[in-house]
């Protein structure tokens, strides 16, 4: 355990704080977030953002259906917005749940985050993109036949296209900055391009960055995550430190 930082848990995941004052807070939603525990990767992560943006983050967890998970993202911002400057973060999955908020928050009238940073995200769950076959290889650890499965029991039979299962099909209007964060290689790659394009064309901010490795995204998560928040925490009137 990092000494920098502090741990606990919470009825909507687990929250790292730094040792020092939070100026904000991070809802990060992993790819992964069942209440089975969060992943040592996600916790190294969480520490690491704590630290360099003197921020409380939110890990948060979220069920296995459809329904169920955007109502536990729901209750997870709304815990974290009580706290003041809130950003939403996710990878994969949590990508496209992040980005499901950012449409629910915007129809339901409620305050949006001051950003959102979309890592590799699952934002068409459809799966029909060239770039799920023509990567696939690319990555040892994706396993195209998992994830199908695991969007079959996600959806539980409800309409793949629903823009709150899958983004890239939404109105994208009104919703507030995004940064993409991809890879050259990644079987996600289309899924982030498209929507890049269609929140671009929406007139949304867009932030849209492609590396050339898969394996280079883990070392480009943080300071991807925290330069964003920084640039519009700061732009609100509220600084975030960019160490």
């Amino acid at each position: 355990m990092r000494d920098d930082v502090r741990r606990s848990e919470s009825p909507v995941g687990l929250i790292v704080r730094p040792a020092g004052p939070a100026e904000t807070t991070v809802l990060y939603l992993p790819g992964d977030g069942g209440p089975h525990g969060t992943p040592e990767p996600v916790l190294d992560l969480a520490g690491r953002l704590a630290t360099r943006m003197a921020a409380t983050v939110v890990c948060g967890r979220y069920g296995t259906s459809f329904a169920t998970a955007l109502d536990d993202v729901r209750a997870a911002y709304e815990h974290c917005r009580a706290s003041g400057p809130t950003v939403v973060a996710g990878e994969r999955f949590g990508a496209g749940l992040a980005a499901a908020l950012l449409l629910r928050l915007r129809d339901l009238g409620a305050e949006p985050p001051r950003c959102a940073v979309l890592v590799s995200g699952l934002l068409d769950l459809t799966l029909e993109a060239p770039s799920l076959r023509l990567n696939a290889g690319a990555d040892p650890a994706f396993d195209a036949a998992r994830l199908r499965r695991r969007v079959e029991r996600y959806a539980a039979g409800a309409d793949r296209a629903d823009p709150l299962l899958s983004p890239l099909y939404g109105n994208l209007h009104g919703l507030p900055p995004i940064r993409l964060l991809a890879a050259g290689t990644d079987p996600l790659l289309d899924d982030s391009l498209a929507f890049a394009a269609r929140a671009a064309r929406s007139g949304v901010t867009v932030d849209l960055r492609v590396v050339q490795d898969r394996s280079l995204l883990p070392a480009e998560t943080v300071s991807g995550i925290a330069g964003f928040a920084a640039e519009w925490t700061r732009a609100n009137g509220s600084p975030v430190p960019s160490r």
